[in-house]
């Protein structure tokens, strides 16, 4: 079966359509956010540890209530998860409007923190519905579609984000991050998302919580295909949580003769870029199926290799620096959405909520740990900007083969 074009899906399947808008407006003002929070800490405190706090609280936000999550993702109609994880942010971005100085920097992160465990429920929801509103022959194209969806929100929204800060405040950047949510909600009303509901959650929640959790837990542990698979997205994370939220950001604040927020909008918008490109060029280059659970690791590796040479060039020129970070994330790209697509094609839908959240959590908690470390040794002169993105890089590579050489499909088939 021959799979369809961009423009045909977006064409022919009208749910799609407005699944795909939603997370496009929606994902441009949380960028937007992003930025004038970074610009914020690092105005009022200057301090590297509390930047890789930062994004600590909001991975471990976002993984921390995953199970549930998940749970009810498999329970519950995911669109209306969806929904109301957007409403309730609409409110939530406005509060960033009081943040007046250092002494509000605690409240400010608890918040991100709260922001991000909605938006892991949006995410799980997202994903575990997706092969719901789309035929097996248009499932690789959406999700291609989809991750560059996120990728041209991250470098459109940063790129402008970075603009509004500079020129008309951080202020300006939170009203439009609360009215892209209301947009997003608005688009994602009308969209009919079948789900088929097994008998065993249809019974009181909180009796059968822990059991209908364990019941994903088994079914990603038994097939050993699927519980590598789950750590895809981990193994870049364990060193890109550094590299991407810490070292990055810092290295575009530091570019001279541009605004800080600007600088970071423009490194920001690179790595959109790549990670747009990546999921495109998988779906052309990379055809036989079977092939993409050894090429996840490579993918991985070759990213680590990309930002190995980031990190030599940080004196050079500025176009070879975003070349390098666009190709890094091209790798980080094409990693996300084979490892997607398969568990999207392995897990039937009663479960597809439970597992994805066991991916979001392995993803959140190797990128928590990478950025608190970062940060940390930043903040205490440890490793200069440049030692410490070559010594990430290098752990990336390490991860990126580790990941290839385990194959516990093979050892289960053997044994």
């Amino acid at each position: 079966m021959s799979e369809v074009g961009y423009f045909q899906l977006l064409k022919s399947n009208r749910k799609f359509r407005f699944f795909w808008s939603a997370a496009i407006i929606s994902m441009l003002g949380e960028w937007f956010n992003t930025i004038a929070i970074f610009t914020i800490l690092l105005s009022f405190t200057g301090s590297e540890a509390l930047l890789g706090l930062l994004f600590t609280i909001r991975l471990m936000s976002f993984a921390l209530l995953q199970p549930i999550i998940g749970l009810l993702a498999d329970r519950w109609q995911r669109k209306s998860i969806m929904i109301w994880s957007n409403l309730i942010q609409v409110g939530l971005a406005l509060c960033f409007l009081l943040v007046d100085g250092p002494e509000d920097m605690w409240w400010m992160l608890a918040l991100n923190g709260i922001m991000m465990i909605l938006h892991g429920a949006y995410m799980t929801a997202e994903r575990a519905a997706l092969p719901n509103i789309v035929s097996d022959d248009e499932l690789a194209t959406a999700n291609a579609l989809d991750s560059a969806t996120w990728s041209f929100s991250l470098a459109i929204g940063a790129a402008l984000g970075g603009f509004v800060v500079s020129e008309y405040g951080t202020d300006w950047a939170f009203i439009i991050d609360s009215v892209t949510f209301l947009l997003g909600t608005l688009l994602i009303l009308p969209v009919v998302i079948p789900q088929k509901i097994s008998k065993e959650m249809q019974g009181p929640l909180f009796s059968t919580a822990f059991s209908n959790i364990k019941a994903g837990w088994v079914r990603t542990k038994n097939e050993a295909r699927l519980f590598r698979i789950i750590f895809a997205k981990a193994s870049w994370n364990i060193a890109g949580g550094g590299l991407a939220a810490v070292y990055l950001v810092l290295a575009g604040s530091s570019i001279t003769n541009i605004e800080m927020a600007a600088g970071m909008g423009l490194f920001y918008m690179a790595r959109g870029i790549g990670t747009g490109i990546g999921p495109i060029f998988a779906r052309k280059v990379f055809l036989d199926e079977k092939k993409w659970p050894g090429l996840v690791g490579i993918l991985v590796a070759a990213s680590g290799i990309l930002y190995f040479f980031v990190g030599l060039s940080l004196e050079l020129n500025l176009f070879i620096i975003l070349f390098l970070i666009i190709t890094a994330h091209a790798a980080s790209g094409a990693n996300w959405v084979l490892s997607t697509i398969l568990t999207q094609k392995w897990v039937e839908d009663e479960m597809r909520g439970r597992v994805f959240s066991m991916d979001m959590i392995l993803m959140s908690l190797s990128f928590s740990i990478s950025t608190l470390i970062a940060g940390a040794l930043l903040e205490y002169n440890i490793f200069s900007l440049k030692e410490g993105m070559l010594i990430f890089a290098s752990v990336m590579v390490v991860a990126g083969i580790l990941f290839t050489l385990w194959r516990p499909d093979k050892a289960s088939a053997s044994a």
